[in-house]
């Protein structure tokens, strides 16, 4: 259980780094705000690995720690934390020679939920659950 979440936090979070930079490169070409100074692309894949492969850790933890409801406290932590860490976005200093500051939260917001979508769409590819009616 413990590889197979593994597994799906590395995976989940590559994808959603992936998605990731080809949204930042999307965001950079329709509105021109190039922030790959303060967001490289390895950092944001990077960022995203992390996240889920620290995911993957805590839902193997309390899946483990309760078994009945393990799961369904870890999806409302995970995205309890990823609402929470859009706050630290509005209180990040920017360098001063950027331009358009005002667009830096519009590129980094969505990519905050991108390892959440990545964990729960892959999650049913690497964990069955069997429920029990």
């Amino acid at each position: 259980m413990f590889k197979r979440s593994l597994f799906l936090g590395i995976i989940a979070g590559l994808l959603a780094g992936v998605a990731s930079v080809v949204y930042q490169r999307v965001y950079f070409s329709s509105l021109g705000a190039d922030f790959t100074k303060v967001a490289s692309p390895m950092s944001i894949i990077a960022a995203s690995t992390i996240g889920c492969i620290l995911a993957s850790i805590g839902y193997w933890l309390l899946t483990k720690w309760l078994k009945n409801t393990g799961e369904v406290i870890f999806n409302f932590v995970f995205v309890i934390l990823s609402f929470a860490s859009i706050l630290a976005i509005f209180a990040a200093k920017l360098p001063l020679d950027l331009e358009t500051p005002e667009l830096f939260p519009g590129l980094t917001v969505p990519m905050h939920f991108f390892p959440a979508l990545a964990w729960f769409t892959l999650k049913p590819l690497f964990i069955k659950n069997y429920a029990v009616a």
